[in-house]
C-alpha cells in the first residue's frame, strides 16, 4: 500500500515587484505543475505553517540555501526581493491539484553562513497599519500623487554617473533648483543595480546624497533617472510648487509644547 505522504512536495512561487517569476520545489527533481516549471531546491524549507480563522496578523518564516540560479545573496542585499510575493503550495507529484498552504510578501530577511531566512507576511499583516492618519506639521502626501496633484511632467530627468563616493553620487547634469532632488528617488537604469531605486536625502548642484550607499557597484557612465522630491514643508509647497491649497499637513496646529508654557514665557 502506498503512503501518500511520501508523494507530497512543497512548491514555492516567488514573484518580484519587477515581474520576475521563479518556481522552486523541495522535491529532488524538477516538477512541472499546471504548466509551470519548479526547479528542484531541496534546501528550501518552511518553518511551521499555521492557518487559522482569526484576524491576528499572520507571519511565517522560510529558510533556504543561496543558489546562483535562484535567490542570490547579492540580490537579497540589494533589495531586489523586498516585497516580493510568495505562495507556498503542496502537491502530489504523482498527479493532483496543488493546495495553497500560505501566501504573502517577503518581509525581514536575515543572511548567515547557512543561507537565508525570510519572513513571510500574510494578508492579515495589513491590519497592523494605522486606520487613520495622525496630525503632522509636514505634508503627508507624496509629491505628484493624487492628493498632492503637482504635475510631474518635466520633474524627472536622465543623467549619467560621474563618480560614487559612499552615499554621494555625482551626476553630469546639475539640479534645476537648490535641493530639487532632496526627498526624491534615483533609479538605476543600467549596470548591476539596473531597475533598483534609492531614496535621495539631499541634493546640491550635480551631487545627490542617498539615504544609504548603493548595495551594488556602480560604474561611471551608468544611466540614472532622478525624480524631484519635496521636504514636505508648507513653505516649500507654497513657494516652489504653488500648491499650498493641497497641502496635507497641519503646520499651525498647536503641539505638545503648548502644555509646557507658563504665564510670561
Amino acid at each position: 500500500m502506498s503512503d501518500r505522504v511520501t508523494t507530497l512536495a512543497l512548491l514555492w512561487t516567488l514573484e518580484r515587484r519587477d515581474g520576475l517569476w521563479i518556481g522552486l520545489t523541495d522535491h529532488d527533481r524538477d516538477l512541472t505543475v499546471e504548466g509551470r516549471l519548479y526547479r528542484a531546491a531541496p534546501g528550501m524549507t518552511p518553518a511551521a505553517i499555521e492557518r487559522g480563522d482569526g484576524l491576528d496578523p499572520a507571519a511565517s518564516e522560510a529558510a533556504g540555501a543561496l543558489t546562483a540560479s535562484a535567490v542570490t545573496e547579492v540580490d537579497l542585499i540589494a533589495g531586489r526581493w523586498d516585497g516580493a510575493r510568495v505562495t507556498v503550495t503542496a502537491v502530489d507529484w504523482q498527479g493532483g491539484a496543488p493546495i495553497v498552504l500560505s501566501e504573502g510578501t517577503i518581509g525581514a530577511v536575515e543572511i548567515d553562513e547557512n543561507g537565508f531566512t525570510a519572513e513571510l507576511r500574510g494578508p492579515a499583516a495589513a491590519l497592523e497599519r494605522a486606520v487613520t492618519e495622525e496630525t503632522s506639521a509636514e505634508c503627508r502626501a507624496t509629491l505628484g500623487d493624487r492628493r498632492c496633484r503637482v504635475p510631474m511632467a518635466g520633474r524627472e530627468r536622465f543623467a549619467r554617473v560621474v563618480a560614487v563616493e559612499g552615499a554621494v553620487v555625482t551626476l553630469d547634469t546639475p539640479e534645476p533648483v537648490a535641493d530639487a532632488y532632496g526627498g526624491g528617488v534615483l533609479r538605476w537604469m543600467g549596470g548591476a543595480a539596473c531597475g533598483l531605486e534609492a531614496a535621495i536625502a539631499v541634493s546640491a548642484g550635480a551631487s545627490v546624497t542617498l539615504r544609504a550607499p548603493p548595495g551594488l557597484a556602480v560604474a561611471p557612465g551608468t544611466l540614472v533617472r532622478v525624480r524631484e522630491g519635496c521636504d514636505k514643508s508648507i513653505a516649500t509647497c507654497a513657494a516652489r510648487f504653488g500648491n499650498a491649497v493641497n497641502f496635507r499637513g497641519e503646520p499651525y496646529l498647536p503641539g505638545m509644547d503648548l502644555l509646557t508654557r507658563y504665564p510670561g514665557a
